[in-house]
C-alpha cells in the first residue's frame, strides 16, 4: 500500500530551518553516524516526491546544476513559475493536495510517496487527512524560531510511535503513524 510520508529533520524546539531558510544549524551534522543508512532505505521505497515552491528554490539555488532526485518523478505544489533542471521528471501543480493524490499515487507505481516540505505542505497533506506517517530526526540544537515542523491548523489524536532509535551526535529517529491511517 503507497503511504505518504513526511521525512525530515527539526530541531528539539520543532523548527526545520531558520526565517531565512537557513540550514547550517542541520548540515554541520553531515555524516553522522547511522544518517545516511536511514536516508537510503528510506529513499529505495520512495516513488514519487511532493514538495513545496520555496523547497524546490532552495534546493535549485543551493544545489546548482544538480538534481537531487534524478530517477523519482517529483511534483512541485507552487503558486509561482518555475522550469524543470533538464534531465528532471518535474511536475508543477497549484491547488489543493487532496485533488492530486490519485495521480500521485499512480506516479508513485505502488511505492511511497516523500512529503519532503517544507512543513507547509506536509502540515496541508496532514490536515487533509493524507499523511501516513512522520519519520522525524530530532537534531539536538534549539533554534528558538524559524519555520515549524507540522504548522497545521489544530490539534490532532495522538500519533501512534511505530519506532524509535538513537543515532550518531544524539540525534534520535522517531517513526510517527497518523491515527485512522493504516
Amino acid at each position: 500500500m503507497v503511504s505518504f510520508q513526511y521525512f525530515v529533520a527539526s530541531s528539539l524546539d520543532g523548527f526545520i530551518a531558520t526565517d531565512d531558510d537557513n540550514l547550517a544549524w542541520l548540515l554541520q551534522f553531515d555524516g553522522f553516524e547511522g544518517g545516511q543508512d536511514s536516508y537510503d532505505a528510506f529513499l529505495a521505497d520512495v516513488g514519487c516526491i511532493v514538495m513545496g515552491g520555496e523547497t524546490y528554490a532552495w534546493l535549485l539555488e543551493h544545489e546548482p546544476g544538480t538534481w537531487p532526485y534524478p530517477d523519482t518523478p517529483c511534483w512541485v505544489f507552487t503558486h509561482h513559475e518555475h522550469s524543470a533542471p533538464k534531465g528532471a521528471n518535474v511536475t508543477f501543480v497549484r491547488g489543493a493536495v487532496r485533488e492530486f493524490v490519485d495521480d500521485l499515487k499512480d506516479e508513485a507505481a505502488g511505492r511511497n510517496i516523500w512529503v519532503v516540505g517544507g512543513g507547509v505542505l506536509a502540515a496541508q497533506f496532514a490536515d487533509a487527512g493524507l499523511l501516513d506517517e512522520l519519520i522525524l530526526s530530532v537534531i539536538p540544537v534549539v533554534l528558538g524560531g524559524g519555520k515549524q515542523l507540522l504548522p497545521m491548523t489544530g490539534p490532532t489524536p495522538p500519533l501512534e510511535l511505530a519506532a524509535s532509535r538513537t543515532m550518531g551526535r544524539g540525534i534520535v529517529e522517531l517513526r510517527y503513524r497518523f491515527p485512522g491511517r493504516s
